[in-house]
């Protein structure tokens, strides 16, 4: 179940890039609006970057079909959208009102959320996809009905499976619907301290990856919070409070992170300051630009526990802070500075400068509680104690000791050797896949794996779960470096 949930999690990570792109064009059309210029033009762009967030729940089923299949192949996407439509058509009031033989008025409520913006609905067809791509993909049909074999067979045995989550959700839906917006508005109905609630725990659930599906239900719409859509589109929105469980994030990802980062440079030790001013100058950056924090987090939450609970407590604090004095600014991505420089020109921001003026606050808190809690209690944070870096790797072994083996490598290639080697080679690896920052694999036996070695190759940590699941937290470039390892096993 912990690692189903934890490739759950990777998988929502693809359709949240999407995103990005809606929060960019609806700045601009916000942008446009607010200097009052060009207002067909304005309408254009709002239109189309609204366009995007109104079609999640398909694609949360794509990427999540695509996400939990064994191979990302085309045929379990056009299984997850063929589902979707199948679902969501049936059950919206126009079609269910002649089935029920009732006016489309009263149909119960909760159908009336059955479209295309349907993230949960979108998740479960998209496990159905899922499982019926990797149950049934490599099926024979007898030869009359070969030409349906294999690939082409899994889009028709989801619809059908569908039909059965469509009976089921018109019995159960409207008491799911119910309990969930129950669920959200008694987190609404703690204000503030909700949103501490929120940010406390959703830190805490980073090393498991399970934080996402705790971000969903406030993020999107599942229990009618819909944080993200609400800030962006401005439908539903209520100033100062839409975006209150986004905006206290910004100080934190902005702010308190590089503070932390600073702390642990300032207190390594001496002969290994250079080392960790690389590591912990690169963590700085990506989370104050795109608020991808998990290189930092990954560097202490598991050599220096008790700061990753602080660093859960202050996000909390901050959410809390926020959204008590109605600060709110939203993001689609995450808390970088990209998505608060569109925050600014977003009619539903609520005094976000506030926020830089708490971030200057949390920057000095998070310094001096690291600090001094890493010198006081004496933790081995990167370049102290026990953990200490390795001499990074020569340029030669990067390059290749030749022209010729250089030509053949990029600048991936040693890293990811060294970590597939670390890793126990080819043979050790079941599966491989990468979410924003981290590899995730099943290995046959993940104790033989050589931590030391995969650290030296430029990891910033590694995790491991049960006997066969591990994470190793790469940065930004995981993508490189996952392509690379894929490569170099397909080559040998």
């Amino acid at each position: 179940m912990f690692n189903f949930l934890q490739r759950l999690g990777r998988s929502l990570m693809l359709p949240i890039a999407v995103l990005p792109a809606a929060a960019i064009i609806v700045g601009i059309g916000n942008a446009l609006n607010a200097l009052k210029l060009w207002p067909v033009v304005a309408t254009f762009f709002m239109n189309a970057g609204t366009s995007i967030l109104d079609q999640l729940g398909v694609l949360f089923a794509v990427g999540v079909a695509l996400g939990m299949a064994k191979k990302n192949d085309g045929a379990v996407a056009l299984a997850a959208v063929v589902g979707f439509f199948l679902t969501t058509t049936v059950l919206s009031p126009e079609k269910l009102a002649p089935l029920l033989g009732i006016k489309s008025s009263n149909v119960n409520e909760a159908f009336t959320h059955m479209d295309n913006a349907n993230v949960f609905v979108g998740m479960l067809i998209g496990l159905i996809a899922a499982y019926t791509y990797n149950k049934f993909s490599d099926t024979e049909l007898p030869m009359a009905l070969s030409f349906f074999s294999g690939k082409r067979l899994v889009p028709i045995l989801t619809a059908f499976f569908s039909l059965f989550l469509t009976v089921a959700l018109l019995f159960v839906w409207p008491y799911v619907y119910g309990g969930i917006v129950a669920f959200g508005k008694w987190i609404i109905d703690f204000g503030p301290i909700g949103a501490f609630l929120y940010g406390f725990f959703n830190r805490l659930l980073i090393p498991t990856g399970l934080h996402h599906a705790l971000n969903s239900v406030f993020w999107l719409n599942i229990a009618g919070v819909d944080d993200i859509a609400k800030f962006q589109t401005g439908q539903g929105a209520v100033k100062g409070v839409t975006g209150r469980y986004m905006a206290g994030f910004f100080p934190v990802m902005m702010f308190g992170i590089p503070a932390a980062a600073l702390a642990m440079y300032h207190t390594a030790e001496s002969k290994q300051k250079k080392r960790v001013y690389g590591l912990m100058l690169a963590g700085a950056i990506s989370a104050f630009f795109v608020g991808v924090t998990e290189p930092i987090e990954f560097a202490f939450m598991f050599v220096a526990p008790v700061l990753f609970v602080i660093h859960a407590f202050l996000t909390g604090l901050s959410l809390f802070i926020a959204a008590l004095f109605h600060w709110t600014a939203g993001f689609t991505f995450s808390a970088g500075l990209i998505d608060y420089l569109l925050s600014l020109i977003n009619p539903n921001a609520n005094h976000p400068l506030m926020l830089l003026v708490q971030g200057v606050a949390f920057f000095i808190i998070y310094y001096v509680v690291f600090r001094i809690a890493i010198k006081v209690l004496k933790l081995n944070t990167p370049g102290r104690g026990d953990n200490l870096l390795p001499d990074p790797a020569s340029e030669n072994a990067t390059t290749g000791d030749t022209p010729e083996q250089g030509k053949a490598t990029n600048k991936y290639s040693h890293s990811a050797s060294e970590i597939l080697s670390g890793l126990g080679g080819k043979e050790n690896i079941t599966s491989l896949t990468n979410c924003a920052t981290r590899l995730r694999m099943e290995l046959s036996d993940n104790s033989i794996i050589d931590e030391a070695k995969i650290k030296a190759a430029g990891a910033v940590g590694v995790t491991k779960s049960g006997k066969h699941n591990t994470q190793v937290i790469i940065g930004t470039h995981v993508q490189q470096v996952a392509d690379e390892i894929e490569n170099q096993m397909n080559n040998q």
